[in-house]
C-alpha cells in the first residue's frame, strides 16, 4: 500500500510536469511569439498566478475528473483496489502520451488525455464485469466531448471579433503602427496573467484528479479534495514549464501564423475567457484547443493565406489520435497493474 501511495504521488507530479510542459506551455506561446514577454516572465507568471488559479478555483473540474466519467464509488464499494490501480493507470498513460507529443512539439489536449486514459480503465473494469457498460456515465462523457468542439469555435469567433474591432477601432486609423502595437504589449501582460489563472482552475484536474480519487478510496483523504494536492499539481506544472515548456512555445507562438502584440492579445483575452467559463461549469476543456482556435481566429482576420494549414493539420491530427491511444494505453497498464498487485 505504501508503494502504491508513493507511486500515485510520483505518478501524478510527473503528470503535472507534463502539462506545464506541453499545456502551460502552448498557453503562453503567445506571449512569447508576439515578443511581449521572455520565458523567464512567462515561467513567473505562471507560477503565480497557476497556482491561484488552481488552488482557488480547481476544484469543481478535478471532481469531475475524478468521479464524473466512471463510478467510482460503485467500484470501489466492490472492490477498491481496482480504483486505485486504474487511476495509476490512467494518470501513467496520459503523461507517456503527453511526453511524446512533447518530444515532437505537438500541442496535444491534456484534458483528451486524461479523460481518454479513465475511459480505458472504466471499459475494462466494465468488460470485467465488476460494472457494467451502461454505469459509464455516458451523459457526462457526451458533454465533455461536446465541449472539446465547442470551445476552440468559440475561441476563434471571439478572438477574430475582439482582433477585427481593435483593427477597424486602432490600427486602421493608426498613423504609427508600432507604436499601437507597443501599447498592447501591456495588455498582453495582463493577458497572460488571466490565461494564466485560467489554465490552472481547468487543467491541474488533469493530474490530480485521478490522484484525489485514488487518495479517498485508499482513506488518505476525505471527500474534500485537499490543497495540498492541488498545490501539487500547480508546481509540477510550473516545473514543466519551466524545463520542457520551450519546445512547444515555437509552434503555438511562430507557427501556426504570424503573431503581433494585438493579435496574441485578442487570441489570448479569448482563450482565457473561454476556459475560465468552462471551469465555472466543472467541464475539462482543452485549453490546447482553444487557444489554437483563438489564434487561428485571428488569422482568418487576415485571410485565409495568413495561416499555416500544414501545421494546423498536424496538430489536429494528434488531436485526433489523443483518445483512443490513451485509453488502449491506460487499459494495457491497467491489466498489467492487476497481474503484479492482485
Amino acid at each position: 500500500m505504501d508503494l502504491l501511495v508513493i507511486a500515485l504521488i510520483l505518478a501524478g507530479l510527473y503528470m503535472a510536469w507534463n502539462i506545464g510542459a506541453n499545456d502551460l506551455a502552448n498557453a503562453m506561446g503567445t506571449s512569447v511569439g508576439t515578443g511581449a514577454l521572455t520565458i523567464k516572465q512567462v515561467i513567473i507568471i505562471a507560477a503565480v498566478f497557476e497556482f491561484l488559479g488552481a488552488v482557488f478555483f480547481g476544484k469543481r473540474v478535478t471532481s469531475t475528473i475524478a468521479k464524473g466519467i466512471v463510478p467510482i464509488d460503485m467500484i470501489s464499494s466492490i472492490h477498491p483496489d481496482l480504483v486505485v490501480l486504474g487511476m495509476l493507470a490512467a494518470i501513467l498513460a496520459a503523461s507517456f502520451w503527453i511526453t511524446l507529443a512533447t518530444f515532437y512539439n505537438l500541442p496535444v489536449s491534456t484534458s483528451h488525455s486524461i479523460v481518454g486514459s479513465v475511459l480505458g480503465f472504466g471499459l475494462i473494469a466494465a468488460y470485467n464485469g465488476t460494472i457494467s457498460f451502461s454505469d459509464i456515465h455516458w451523459s457526462v462523457l457526451v458533454k465533455i466531448v461536446a465541449s472539446w468542439f465547442v470551445s476552440p469555435v468559440l475561441g476563434a469567433i471571439l478572438a477574430f471579433l475582439i482582433f477585427s474591432i481593435i483593427r477597424s477601432l486602432y490600427l486602421h486609423r493608426a498613423s504609427d503602427l508600432p507604436a499601437v502595437e507597443k501599447k498592447f504589449i501591456f495588455l498582453q501582460l495582463l493577458t497572460a496573467c488571466y490565461i494564466a489563472f485560467a489554465h490552472g482552475s481547468n487543467d491541474v484536474a488533469n493530474a490530480v484528479g485521478p490522484l484525489s480519487a485514488a487518495l479517498n478510496v485508499m482513506g488518505i483523504t476525505g471527500t474534500e479534495i485537499p490543497i495540498w494536492v492541488l498545490v501539487m499539481g500547480g508546481l509540477g506544472m510550473v516545473i514543466g514549464m519551466a524545463t520542457w515548456g520551450y519546445k512547444v512555445v515555437e509552434t503555438i507562438g511562430s507557427k501556426i501564423t504570424e503573431l503581433t502584440p494585438t493579435r496574441g492579445f485578442s487570441a489570448q483575452f479569448a482563450t482565457a475567457s473561454v476556459v475560465l467559463l468552462h471551469s465555472y461549469s466543472s467541464l475539462p476543456i482543452s485549453t490546447t484547443h482553444t487557444l489554437v482556435g483563438s489564434v487561428i481566429g485571428v488569422g482568418l482576420a487576415g485571410g485565409i493565406a495568413a495561416v499555416d494549414l500544414g501545421v494546423i493539420w498536424r496538430i489536429i491530427s494528434s488531436w485526433i489520435a489523443t483518445v483512443p491511444i490513451a485509453a488502449l494505453t491506460s487499459a494495457i497498464i491497467f491489466v498489467g497493474l492487476e497481474v503484479i498487485f492482485l
